[in-house]
């Protein structure tokens, strides 16, 4: 008995110690999902978005969707009724270009799950390794962001980025879109450094030939695994239709290739310089896929082509510090402001990998503090989001249909100062705690 016992001590603390980090890393988070209600929330500021604001109106939330808007809207009854004077409903931010989920400390590779060894990763899938429980849901949530973009990274192809809901105990309970496009890291021209003033300290390559011809390789080599992919779809359709004609084996890379290269998911092509923004415009315009950028730094030069092809633009880099040494400080602030000017079709992203994604509003704001119409800084992180992915028939605005993803705060969405009163994802009442709350509520009455 004796040596029976000692034989399951190992397990048994491994089991103690796995549960003890499992509660320092939930803290005080409840982990269950409070059913769908019927809200009204009644004499409030409704800023639908999609149209006029109405100054003082009820919207109310049935079966997880917006169920009727307006100044006159009926109350049903046994609605739960929040009273919302002084208070302004939106709809719940989006950020289309993230990581969260997927990242939890950096500098930690135990909760780093962001990308796959290897260049060419299509079939990797962001929704299977979403950590719902991660810290930075509910600090984003807690900030109006209720619904989120997440992306793989690593090597030229990353795989299939995933739209959740910041809501949910598991990846399939929190997923809108599971597979919601193809992630390319777009082979780009090698100037040397990388990081915060890099411009600044690095020299241009000592062999600028080099790394053209390095560039313009893995562009071939990217557009060679499209081509391929298009010859399995052929013959797979070949030995559909002539049952003589053998059927090629499942190849899993090309399967995850095919949704793009019909035009049913789009890319997201990361690129930020100008040249490389144009190559990935000629590479999708010759591939026949259907391309959104993601970074965009210089892409108010080439706003004509943008607008043209009807491009969108998720700009990541608002706050960023622009990346020539010539360049003037507020060229990413404008950046916003100049498309939009331009008439190209853009959104506002943190491109954040989780703990920043909560500041979201604060790079809208800072747009409209640098030429950008304040209205269309919250259209650029509500509903030209859901435009630019796709699903604004189900997210961005506050519409009778839509699903219920509503905030409401005390002030404007885009100000530090206004605070959230009352989140709805999916018309489920989300709790706004984090692990910020819980730490200023354990420390505050400290002396």
């Amino acid at each position: 008995m004796r040596g029976d016992w000692l034989a399951q001590l190992p397990k048994a603390l491994g089991t103690l110690a796995l549960g003890a980090l499992a509660s320092v890393a939930l803290g005080q988070q409840k982990l269950d999902i409070a059913p769908r209600a019927t809200v009204a929330i009644r004499d409030a500021r409704l800023v639908p978005v999609s149209g006029d604001v109405i100054e003082r109106g009820t919207i109310v939330i049935r079966d997880g969707k917006i169920a009727a808007i307006g100044p006159t809207a009926a109350i049903p009854s046994g609605a739960q009724v929040i009273d919302g004077k002084g208070l302004t409903v939106y709809p719940g931010m989006i950020d289309a270009a993230t990581s969260l989920g997927l990242v939890e400390i950096p500098a930690v590779a135990a909760t780093v799950d962001q990308g796959e060894v290897g260049d060419y990763n299509p079939n990797a899938r962001a929704l299977v390794a979403i950590n719902p429980h991660s810290a930075h849901v509910r600090v984003t949530r807690y900030n109006g962001i209720t619904t989120v973009a997440t992306m793989p990274d690593g090597g030229v192809i990353c795989g299939q980025a995933t739209l959740i809901n910041l809501y949910g105990t598991s990846p399939q309970e929190m997923a809108v879109v599971p597979s919601l496009g193809l992630v390319i890291n777009f082979p780009r021209l090698n100037l040397g450094g990388g990081g915060p003033f890099a411009a600044f300290r690095q020299p241009p390559p000592s062999n600028l030939a080099e790394a053209i011809a390095t560039r313009n390789r893995r562009v071939e080599e990217l557009r060679q695994v499209m081509r391929e992919a298009t010859d399995y779809a052929r013959a797979k359709e070949a030995a559909a239709a002539d049952p003589k004609i053998p059927r090629p084996a499942t190849n899993v890379v090309y399967e995850s290739l095919l949704p793009t290269l019909r035009g049913e998911t789009p890319a997201f092509f990361r690129a930020d310089r100008a040249q490389d923004i144009r190559a990935a415009l000629a590479f999708a315009e010759d591939m026949g896929i259907r391309p959104i950028i993601v970074g965009g730094n210089e892409a108010s030069a080439c706003a004509a082509e943008l607008k043209a092809k009807g491009v969108p633009v998720i700009l990541t880099g608002v706050l960023d510090l622009p990346s020539r040494e010539d360049d003037p400080y507020d060229m990413l602030y404008e950046n916003a402001a100049k498309l939009h000017r331009a008439g190209v079709k853009f959104c506002i992203s943190t491109g954040d990998n989780g703990a920043h994604v909560r500041d979201l509003p604060y790079h809208a704001g800072m747009a409209a503090a640098f030429g950008l119409d304040p209205r269309e800084a919250l259209r650029a992180v509500t509903l030209s989001p859901a435009e630019a992915l796709g699903i604004s028939d189900r997210l961005g605005s506050l519409e009778v249909g839509k699903m219920a993803n509503i905030v409401v705060a005390d002030g404007d969405l885009l100000e530090p100062r206004t605070r959230v009163k009352y989140a709805f994802i999916d018309g489920r009442p989300a709790q706004l705690t984090s692990r910020h709350t819980e730490l200023y509520e354990q420390f505050k009455e400290r002396k």
